[in-house]
């Protein structure tokens, strides 16, 4: 008998696993006012496998600060400050071409740390899920002092910086595996 942690994930989720709208971090209250709410911003890309394959059906969760950089969790010393109109936190499953697509707010610095966005990858093949987080550009002084972002090489730390799609948006595909130069890093708890 194989132990049940040697099983890999999937080969699918149900669909109510991943509903409509979980893709949607503002869906709390999505017509606040910008003043209050922050840039909204669209964030999507690709989860792909070795050789550049869309990985299909995968889920991709998004949990992130709000625009102030405040947590809607008890581990923010903040967290009565946070936005009660803002979840911070969403679900996507990929598409046949691997897309994913989430709809949220320009996350503001969280203590120490640079705007980013932390992301969880579940998919059939993996034995785990698989986490990580994007920065953003724009914020060059502040992603060369975060001290996740400063764990990886010099030479990687920019597979972590999500592209401007050129609407407003940002782009983020997610490599699962391939070369080093290549592949999402990924990191563990």
């Amino acid at each position: 008998m194989i132990p049940l942690s040697c099983h890999t994930i999937g080969p699918f989720f149900p669909h109510p696993f991943v509903q409509e709208g979980d893709n949607d971090l503002t869906r709390i209250a999505p017509d606040a006012p910008p003043s209050r709410r922050g840039s909204r911003i669209r964030l999507q890309g690709r989860v792909l496998r070795e050789g550049g394959l869309p990985c299909v059906n995968a889920v991709v969760e998004a949990w992130q600060a709000d625009a102030a950089g405040r947590f809607r969790h008890p581990a923010d010393p903040g967290w009565q400050e946070a936005d009660p109109e803002f979840l911070g936190w969403g679900r996507a499953v990929t598409d046949a071409e691997g897309r994913y697509e989430f709809h949220t707010l320009l996350p503001g610095g969280f203590l120490d740390r640079a705007p980013h966005v932390n992301l969880l990858v579940m998919a059939s093949g993996l034995m785990r899920p698989v986490s990580t987080t994007l920065f953003f550009p724009g914020f060059s002084e502040a992603n060369a002092a975060d001290p996740v972002l400063g764990l990886l090489p010099a030479a990687r730390r920019p597979l972590l910086v999500a592209t401007e799609d050129g609407s407003g948006g940002f782009r983020f595909d997610i490599l699962l595996r391939g070369p080093a130069s290549e592949e999402t890093p990924f990191f563990e708890d």
